[in-house]
């Protein structure tokens, strides 16, 4: 089953989508990689939905990504006694380590990180943003703030700070217990929420080690002050529009997308655009046409992927909302404008010879109107860097593991086929071209750009090129 687009989809699973009739139903209308919300059900919930995927992978003989969202740390106010409050802007208004409920004076913040990193000026975002206090004065057991933009605040409602680097980690206790299940599971990419800086990178990957890809999710404009750093350190990167919008003006958000997309093409690294993507297909089967337009900047862009959360967990039309998306795409993909965009945008090669051959093999498929490009790859990194050039043909990319042809699944243009090593480059050739018809990418008579690492099998050591002629 090869999709008929470069930019690939992935569909989240909730209470909408989980049983083994929706989830075929979503591969089949265009899912290339399924993301467990971590943040909502249960360990058992997440293993039947882990076992639906890979009967599913076995039965239609292709690898399917499967990404592990965690929860990260969740800030909120406490409880009020009336369940309530309606704040008044320009009111004093006080949050502390109190455990008693709140009122209409105060209210209980259980959570000293943020007590012990405030200072006066300092913003408090409320609600997702809906109310702000400033902070007057504070110390490690309290603050004391005026309200900024006032309304009703419940109970158990987010805080966001926006201005500050708080002292806590990525990884809650519950982010510790779900990251061991999901490894155990055998995950292909695990998702790392609330990352502020490279040191959170790097307390996951201890843990993670290369069991899993590590994909970091940019939410917090902390993040986005490292971002080149951040993206150095990742396997690939999410823009989490959502939450950035929340901490950040709203205007500022699609111009941090675009800087956001730019540097992990530069870098080579698959970046995934995220939140709010067909929001109104949660409740309606078709979206609007700013929504539809919103998918087509992503691709314009040169994002490797497009994320459905709530359209797709929870909502009335999941089978739509990646049925539109796919539309969309494949549209957007036959503009010649979209070419136009690639090209122009196209990221020099690195002074490697992996580089070079790379970006030889997107000219020469080109010149010679090939069918496509092949690559033999074990560790990924040769079709990443033929992903990076976003050729004019597809990349078919042909892995001895498993796990490598899962993880592709994510990353733009590349359809995976997991078949086993080759020792000779005759045998390369041949496999190259009785794959690339069987998977109906090119026909008899058609021309195939092959590269490859010698000796085979060793990660990186992309230094061959190869065009071949597809028999009868």
């Amino acid at each position: 089953m090869r999709r008929q687009r470069n930019v690939k989809i992935l569909a989240t699973l909730g209470p909408a989508s989980s049983s083994p009739e929706m989830i075929r139903r979503l591969f089949e209308a265009g899912a290339d990689v399924f993301r467990l919300n971590f943040s909502h059900g249960s360990h058992a919930d997440h293993r039947e939905r882990f076992d639906i995927i890979r009967r599913l992978e076995e039965e239609y003989d292709r690898p399917i990504g499967i990404l592990v969202d965690l929860q990260g740390p969740k800030l909120r106010v406490g409880r009020f006694a009336e369940g309530h409050v309606d704040l008044k802007a320009g009111a004093p208004f006080r949050l502390d380590l109190s455990r008693e409920p709140g009122d209409h004076r105060r209210a209980p913040l259980p959570h000293p990180e943020i007590l012990q990193a405030l200072k006066p000026g300092t913003n408090l975002l409320l609600d997702d943003g809906r109310l702000c206090l400033t902070v007057s004065t504070c110390s490690d057991e309290f603050c004391e703030t005026v309200v900024t933009t006032g309304g009703r605040l419940s109970d158990r409602k987010g805080v966001n700070v926006p201005d500050v680097v708080l002292p806590l980690s990525p990884l809650t206790r519950k982010d510790h217990e779900d990251l061991r299940f999901a490894l155990e599971l055998g995950v292909d990419w695990v998702a790392l929420s609330f990352v502020q800086r490279p040191e959170d990178v790097a307390e996951a990957r201890r843990i993670i080690g290369t069991r899993a890809a590590v994909l970091v999710k940019l939410e917090k404009p902390q993040a986005i002050d490292r971002l080149q750093e951040l993206i150095d350190l990742a396997d690939a990167v999410m823009v989490a529009r959502g939450d950035l919008g929340v901490e950040m003006p709203p205007e500022d958000v699609p111009s941090v997308q675009k800087r956001i997309i730019g540097a992990c093409r530069l870098a080579g690294k698959p970046v995934v655009v995220a939140t709010q993507i067909l929001d109104s297909m949660v409740h309606s089967p078709a979206p609007t046409r700013a929504e539809a337009s919103d998918v087509a900047t992503a691709v314009y862009d040169g994002a490797d992927a497009v994320m459905l959360s709530a359209e797709t967990a929870s909502g009335s039309y999941p089978i739509e909302a990646v049925a539109m998306m796919d539309r969309i795409i494949r549209r957007v993909e036959r503009d010649p404008l979209f070419r136009r965009i690639m090209n122009a945008q196209h990221p020099e090669p690195e002074a490697t010879a992996p580089d070079a051959i790379s970006a030889a093999a997107a000219q020469v498929a080109h010149t010679l109107s090939a069918a496509a490009i092949v690559t033999y790859t074990t560790s990924g990194s040769t079709a990443l860097r033929a992903a990076r050039e976003r050729p004019e043909v597809p990349i078919l990319c042909l892995t001895s593991k498993l796990e490598t042809a899962r993880r592709l699944a994510i990353a733009w243009g590349i359809h995976c086929v997991n078949t086993r090593d080759v020792r000779t480059f005759s045998e390369m050739v041949d496999k190259a071209c009785r794959i690339a018809q069987r998977e109906e990418i090119a026909e008899s008579g058609q021309r195939l750009v092959v590269t490859a690492g010698v000796p085979f099998g060793t990660p990186g050591a992309t230094n061959v090129l190869r065009v071949a002629w597809v028999g009868s």
